[in-house]
């Protein structure tokens, strides 16, 4: 595997990274790549259906930041526990589970009655729940099984997610609204996309790597020597060891960010305490940039994008609300794109487009409150560029991680660090109910009430 350059040699570093991509494209195992694709397109999947449907599952009446809620809760709760706890359940059980969970979680939702009535929508809300704890602890699981599979798992999963946006929502459009078929049919028939996931695992995906790793993994050893060249001991560490653990500031060598050598010698990796010190060292060069990022994005998808209307006869649209779902369509092009860019471009630095994306957000906000922006037009190529920068922060963060933890810390830290996101899209979606309704009232007071008529 190709070194990682080191900083002050810029010269070198994109062509080293050129190099290192095309061995992996010329590398890859079609069967590792599909199985890996499919677990993201599945895996999200569910997501962005129940998203499209949220008009049609809860009404006009109740805000659609519920069900952006009810969609992300969960799967916020269960990326903060499972990482610590998941390394108890075999992969392949793991798999059975988010399988059924997905399914009874649609079924739930599909099979409930129709209208916004209190009892239709707590049933409703409860299979979203259930679809996403199983959406939540497949991203750690899917990620942290990446470990075992190289860069080529890692470039196909992230392509993946990005297609579920597509996909999903283009899916439930054409079927709803082209073919003809009911919310409740739609819904139903897709109660049995949980299956790839299972013949992907069982019947695409080669599961010696994973095999051989678990059977050399069966007792705890350390993976690098520390600073003076001492080498591991294969004996199971006392818990007394507990009390030589660094500070989590130590976690990180400062020259290249790479988890230290001497954090090999802490107690056993299932020691919670030891796994929270892990996590408090993954927070500034990974966990920040890629929270910051989905509030940005998800601010401006939930509480910006709806207030930025044009005049129609400037438009290509016949009504306002074919704004709405134009924008969401060419994010997640952006998104598809950048998520599948891994095999040909990566980013070193995490930040950089965290902070463009920022500047998005903050742009077309002073846009709904003052316009400037000429035409609707230059709207479309933000919110493409949006997509871009979100996606490709997301793949890089965990590509990051691949090259940068140690072999024996990379599979939590892999499932750890995908809480950031979905802490992101959370404290987005209550930033959105409040942004939406001040821009849109903010704009009614100034003599532009389109928002009114979606």
């Amino acid at each position: 595997m190709a070194m990682l350059p080191m900083p002050g040699a810029p010269s070198t570093s994109w062509s080293r990274d050129r190099a290192r991509m095309q061995a992996a494209i010329e590398g890859a195992d079609l069967r590792v790549c599909i199985a890996f694709w499919l677990f993201g397109l599945i895996n999200n999947i569910f997501y962005v259906i129940i998203l499209s449907a949220a008009l049609d599952l809860v009404g006009p009446a109740i805000p659609k930041a519920t069900v952006l809620l009810a969609s992300i809760i969960p799967g916020l709760a269960t990326k903060i526990i499972v990482p610590y706890i998941i390394h108890l359940v075999p992969y392949a059980l793991r798999v059975l589970i988010f399988a059924a969970l997905s399914t009874c979680g649609m079924l739930v939702v599909a099979l409930s009655p129709s209208g916004a009535d209190p009892t239709s929508v707590s049933s409703k809300i409860a299979g979203i729940v259930l679809a996403n704890i199983s959406s939540g602890a497949g991203e750690v699981n899917f990620l942290a099984l990446t470990h075992f599979y190289g860069t080529q798992s890692l470039a196909a999963w992230g392509s993946g997610t990005g297609a579920a946006g597509l996909i999903g929502a283009g899916a439930y459009a054409l079927a709803t609204t082209v073919i003809g078929f009911s919310v409740h049919a739609t819904l139903l028939a897709s109660t049995v996309i949980p299956l790839g996931m299972l013949i992907s695992f069982f019947g695409l995906l080669p599961l010696g790597p994973l095999r051989t790793a678990q059977a050399q993994n069966s007792k705890y050893t350390r993976i690098a020597n520390d600073e003076s060249g001492a080498s591991a001991s294969d004996d199971d560490d006392d818990d007394d060891n507990d009390n030589d653990i660094p500070e989590a500031a130590g976690l990180l060598n400062q020259p290249n960010n790479r988890i230290s050598p001497a954090y090999d010698r802490l107690a056993k990796p299932s020691h919670l305490r030891t796994r929270l010190l892990r996590t408090q060292g993954l927070i500034i060069p990974y966990m920040l940039p890629l929270f910051l990022v989905y509030v940005a994005e998800y601010s401006i998808n939930q509480g910006v994008a709806p207030t930025l209307l044009f005049p129609l006869p400037t438009t290509p649209f016949v009504h306002f609300r074919a704004f709405y779902p134009t924008y969401s369509a060419i994010y997640q092009l952006g998104v598809f794109l950048s998520r599948s860019s891994l095999p040909f471009l990566r980013i070193r630095s995490l930040y950089a487009p965290t902070f463009l994306q920022i500047a998005n957000f903050l742009a077309l906000t002073l846009h709904a409150l003052w316009p400037y922006l000429p035409t609707v037009y230059v709207v479309f190529g933000v919110v493409f560029w949006e997509g871009l920068l979100g996606g490709l922060v997301y793949v890089s963060t965990f590509a990051a991680i691949r090259e940068e933890v140690v072999e024996g810390e990379r599979e939590f830290c892999l499932g750890a660090v995908t809480v950031s996101d979905s802490a992101g899209i959370f404290v987005a979606g209550l930033v959105g109910m409040v942004l939406e309704k001040g821009l849109c009232g903010w704009q009614v007071g100034h003599g532009r009430g389109w928002c009114r008529e979606l």
